[in-house]
């Protein structure tokens, strides 16, 4: 692998060490007060979590779970999506969105995404509504939210559940509206790369529905609510631990400084990338109706020799990661499912082109020069004249 004659500085595809740093004066005092009192899961720190991103959402519900993937499931179950129905998902999305489908019995209709977005199609959507379509469960992909406007107004219109995997997108409004609120019920997940990440795993289902929230409550403890009764079937063991939420808690307070921090390393990445389309390209940002602002979580561009430039980029010490490897109806074990037989051609183009470049608030603007200068000497003599 031919290496780069430019500076070598390394730069890997996420760190958050800077930022836990200077998070710890903060976080210590709560970590011995948790230490202190012996409550450990499920107590006052995810109360007041829940209270806090709350207030910040403009939800009235937030409830805390294990992961973003159980607050897939839960939400589903809690809007009482079940074997029989068919829910519409996007064919290019992290496997979570579907298999969350797959866990509550229900059966998921993979259809393509708009090219650019990478949202669901609103016109493939509304070609496979049927009889036992219950539900669509769009997702708000990697800096922007999908086509929410048009997918709600098919989900009005067809008596449906519009439900959102907004795992990526807090911070993401759509006419002044959180995303994750602008149908029954969304989701966050807390994974540690996301733009509110914490040093472990956690979730959140959000909506401002009370019955939605009230299941949802119950079953992340089995069903269980004060008594010792089990009221609802269907529920798991997804209780999130004290110590993650002190931790959120700390991050929220600097989550809009966060996202500002992302705005500015993408527009370097933007400008820096301009003059080599059509070699790369960089994010297109006009997909969304309405929407009020871009979070970056992922800077993604797109080029037709991906494999060999992320190559390139580690050998010279810089991280990627590829969102995403192939569309869902092609993974193994969704291939032979009735809802896996839709032609998906966008997201087969982009499982093949499409590359996250690192991009986190612990980044140096010099750390994103050196990757522009890596992509850049890679694609030397490719460039726009």
């Amino acid at each position: 692998m031919v290496m780069s004659s430019a500076s070598p500085i390394s730069v890997p595809f996420f760190s958050g060490a800077a930022s836990m740093r200077a998070d710890m004066p903060l976080l210590e005092p709560r970590l011995r007060q948790i230490a202190a009192a012996g409550q450990f899961v499920d107590g006052d720190e995810i109360r007041q979590l829940e209270a806090d991103l709350s207030s910040y959402i403009g939800a009235l519900h937030t409830v805390v779970v294990g992961s973003g993937t159980d607050a897939l499931a839960l939400m589903l179950t809690a809007a009482g999506i079940g074997p029989g129905d068919e829910v519409v998902v996007p064919a290019y999305t992290f496997f979570a969105t579907v298999s969350s489908v797959l866990h509550v019995g229900a059966d998921p209709v993979m259809v393509d995404v708009l090219p650019g977005s990478y949202g669901l199609d609103p016109d493939r959507v509304a070609e496979v509504i049927g009889p036992r379509t219950r539900a669509i469960l769009p997702v708000h992909l990697f800096c922007q939210t999908c086509d929410i406007v048009s997918l709600r107004e098919i989900a009005v219109t067809h008596g449906l559940l519009l439900l959102e995997d907004s795992a990526e997108a807090i911070g993401m409004r759509v006419d002044g509206v959180h995303a994750g609120l602008l149908g029954l019920a969304g989701v966050l997940s807390f994974f540690p790369t996301k733009t509110l990440g914490a040093l472990g795993d956690g979730g959140a289902v959000i909506t401002d529905d009370q019955t939605v929230a009230s299941r949802v409550r119950r079953l992340r403890c089995h069903g269980w609510d004060e008594g010792s009764r089990h009221y609802l079937a269907g529920g798991r063991s997804s209780r999130a631990d004290e110590i993650q939420a002190a931790i959120l808690r700390s991050r929220l307070w600097h989550l809009d400084d966060d996202i500002a921090r992302r705005a500015e390393l993408a527009c370097r990445y933007t400008v820096s990338l301009a003059d080599l389309e059509p070699a790369v390209r960089t994010p297109y940002l006009g997909a969304a109706k309405r929407q009020s602002n871009l979070v970056w979580y992922v800077y993604l561009i797109e080029t037709s020799r991906r494999d060999e430039l992320a190559e390139f980029l580690a050998a010279n010490g810089v991280g990627t990661e590829i969102y995403y490897p192939r569309p869902l109806p092609a993974q193994p074990c969704l291939a032979g499912l009735p809802g896996a037989r839709h032609p998906v051609p966008v997201a087969a183009t982009a499982s093949h082109r499409a590359l996250a470049l690192p991009l986190y608030p612990d980044m140096s603007d010099a750390q994103v020069d050196r990757v522009c200068a890596l992509v850049r000497d890679f694609h030397a003599g490719e460039r726009r004249s």
